[in-house]
């Protein structure tokens, strides 16, 4: 079972979309694919399909009440894909387990416990995170094995960066001695600009081949896609949201990918994915 924590401070650069359709990418090869959300903001369930309003057992039933994560598992109507959801009970976590011991390695406790009582049951299980380096991220950080990093192409998409190699080192010397940060992903890539050039050159000169060849261009399928509870690979597989996933996971996989960028969103597109992500954050 490998274990990948998808991490940014940074709110609103991909995270949610990259874990859930990284997660259908490669679970559209066949393997298991469990999808666990951090965030209290509970995207992840809304955006699979999961009605995070309707009482059910959540993460934080998991990190706080000692729950088993078997019976937090939600299966979604996406062949080899399943969920741990969240919900706004999450928030108040890292006040009720700044006493309890162990604290840090809730979750890697209860992943193991999973693979000990049904071996192989899953083969990646990819984390959420929230924005932010609280307790919750040092639970996904100590439980993990490898760390994508969702970037957004823009002025400030190094900022917070050293930062957050900075924790990713100290919990790496001090409770998890394999993870590794093995990837970041550009988001949101429109290549017809200049910024973006210069951003990802930058990236590339500070983090080198950590810089993932692919990228993820701006798509209005991305954008409505979760509003439908699905991944784009289900709601429009031939857009071409759903073939930058699928070329990410491949290259997550260890395939190589042409480094040649693929054609862009046509300009209407674009304009009207740049619209909506900017309603969004309104």
């Amino acid at each position: 079972m490998e274990i990948v924590a998808v991490i940014n401070q940074k709110g609103g650069v991909g995270k949610t979309t990259t874990t859930v359709n990284l997660g259908a990418a490669l679970a559209e090869t066949g393997r298991e694919v469990l999808l666990i959300d951090l965030d209290p903001q509970a995207n992840l369930g809304t955006h699979i399909g999961v009605d995070v309003n309707e009482p059910r057992k959540t993460i934080y039933d998991v990190l706080v009440h000692d729950m088993p994560l078997s019976e937090a598992i939600t299966a979604t109507a996406e062949p080899h894909l399943s969920c741990v959801p969240s919900n706004i009970d999450l928030s108040a976590a890292e006040m009720e387990l700044v006493s309890m011991v162990g604290r840090e390695t809730l979750l890697k406790d209860a992943l193991e416990v999973l693979e000990r009582e049904s071996p192989g049951r899953y083969e990646v299980v990819l984390l959420d995170c929230p924005p932010s380096l609280g307790v919750l991220t040092i639970n996904a950080l100590s439980a993990a094995h490898r760390v994508l990093v969702p970037l957004q192409s823009e002025f400030f998409a190094l900022q917070g960066m050293a930062k957050l190699t900075e924790v990713i080192g100290l919990v790496q010397r001090r409770l998890n001695p394999r993870l590794s940060l093995a990837g970041i992903v550009a988001c949101r890539v429109d290549r017809r600009t200049k910024l973006t050039q210069e951003v990802l050159d930058e990236v590339r000169r500070y983090f080198g081949d950590l810089l993932m060849e692919t990228t993820i261009r701006p798509n209005v399928k991305l954008a409505e896609a979760p509003s439908y509870g699905q991944s784009v690979l289900a709601y429009a597989s031939d857009s071409n949201g759903a073939a930058d996933y699928r070329q990410l996971a491949r290259e997550w996989l260890g395939e190589r990918v042409s480094a040649d960028p693929v054609p862009e969103a046509d300009a209407e597109e674009g304009a009207a994915s740049n619209h909506q992500a900017k309603a969004a954050e309104q």
